[in-house]
């Protein structure tokens, strides 16, 4: 009697979606490939932390295969997704391919320049380790080359730095990228004094922190200027080019000099979601998201799933659930549970429902905004909240041990301890020794 084959089970990406997923498969008799191009976890809401040097890139990834080593039901494949063959129902990579019976996209999301894809080479977004040691790089780089100009105007750009745009991760840089400049650095130099350094964190919209509540809004505002970050609302980047960046504030055009850009304005579905478009028929939105049922599935395809970053849900919400962690834990937990009752022959499960246990950001040491069930608070009550809930969100005990120390120490301190500036010019996309 032939033997009857497990349901095989391909979740793409290792991120918070699809590490959820595998996780709650854990029990179902099911064979699961986990495919990433990266062969660790990583902790993206820290990765400003990575950045501006409080934090290593060890500290917030860990080992998809470490992560995952007790889990007999599943095995890690390194490789990069190229095609999905909705008829054969089988992953093609760039080496091979991998047949599956339900299928889970979790690839998450890249940065979006809003069509102009040619400022990616003065300003890098934030969201791979190789992008948080590039901004790294880029900030160390500008103080030395600081230290080394003489000429007021030519020092004044280099120690001008520019976050663009004020949502969480960019209130959260700007505020980190402060206290390095005021407090870290002090003394470091010999020509010039850090706390020179100018901040500015500008915003399309009326206000920083957008997704938050007005009031909260104010706090986090005043919370940044408080830190010596100049805040600069309903200001448009017009065009960037090298040494400088023109924005738009009502009808008055500036030329504001700078050789550091940091990008933090928007994101985009990743390449993935364009595939399963063309491939099933789905719709995607305007970031390139793929529009779910609500069973996070895709219409007449009961067997692809897409949830996370690179999931438009609309189901029940006035506006698609925001692309943050909670939510695709939260769909890979549910989606799990979908496959599982559907392999037990039991009826499926009530449509997904994210439920928003709050939100918060930090603004600067001992400085944040939360939202936690409603309840609003900010300062230094935000802030302890803020750091334990990251530190439970971390993978690794190890790592959740080894952060809580280097916070301490750089609370105690103002030190960041991580300020190395590793790669080249030839690795990154430009820097501010350009000129």
């Amino acid at each position: 009697m032939p033997e009857i084959q497990p349901h095989r089970v391909v979740v793409i990406g290792g991120g918070f979606g699809g590490l959820h997923a595998v996780r709650g498969l854990k029990h179902a008799p099911v064979d699961i490939t986990l495919v990433d191009r990266r062969n660790f976890h990583l902790f993206q809401p820290l990765l400003y932390q990575v950045a501006t040097g409080a934090l290593s890139p060890a500290n917030i990834a860990a080992p998809l295969r470490a992560i995952l080593k007790k889990q007999k039901n599943v095995r890690v494949v390194l490789g990069e997704v190229i095609d999905i063959d909705i008829a054969a129902r089988v992953v093609r990579l760039n080496d091979g391919e991998i047949p599956y019976d339900s299928l889970i996209v979790a690839s998450g999301a890249q940065h979006h320049y809003f069509g102009h894809d040619d400022w990616q080479h003065f300003a890098p977004g934030l969201k791979t380790i190789e992008d948080a040691t590039e901004m790294r790089r880029r900030i160390l780089l500008a103080f030395e080359a600081a230290e080394r100009e003489t000429d007021p105007a030519k020092r004044r750009a280099l120690l001008t730095f520019l976050v663009v745009g004020a949502g969480p991760t960019g209130a959260e840089l700007a505020g980190a990228l402060a206290e390095m400049a005021h407090h870290t650095l002090r003394e470091n130099f010999r020509s010039i004094n850090p706390a020179d350094a100018q901040v500015l964190l500008i915003e399309a919209g009326e206000r920083v922190l957008p997704s938050y509540e007005a009031t909260l809004s104010a706090r986090g505002a005043k919370a940044l200027e408080r830190i010596g970050v100049s805040v600069r609302t309903q200001t448009a980047v017009l065009a960037m080019q090298e040494g400088s960046v023109s924005v738009r504030h009502g009808d008055q055009t500036e030329i504001i000099p700078t050789h550091t850009v940091l990008w933090a304005a928007g994101v985009q579905g990743s390449p993935l979601g364009v595939i399963v478009h063309q491939r099933t028929g789905v719709a995607i939105d305007r970031a390139g998201r793929v529009v779910v049922e609500p069973d996070c599935g895709i219409a007449g395809f009961p067997e692809i799933f897409v949830i996370g970053d690179l999931a438009n849900y609309a189901h029940g919400t006035e506006l698609p659930l925001p692309g943050v962690a909670p939510v695709a834990m939260q769909q890979g937990d549910y989606v799990a549970t979908v496959i599982a009752a559907r392999l037990r022959g039991a009826a499926a499960p009530p449509p997904f429902r994210y439920h928003n246990r709050g939100s918060m950001a930090v603004i600067g040491r001992a400085a944040a905004v939360a939202d936690i069930f409603g309840v609003r608070f900010a300062g230094l009550l935000a802030w302890l909240a803020w750091l334990f809930i990251h530190l439970m969100f971390l993978v690794q005990f190890d790592n959740r041990a080894l952060v809580l120390m280097q916070w301490a120490w750089h609370y105690l301190t103002w030190n960041r301890s991580a300020r190395l500036i590793t790669g080249s010019e030839a690795h990154g996309q430009g820097a501010p020794l350009g000129g």
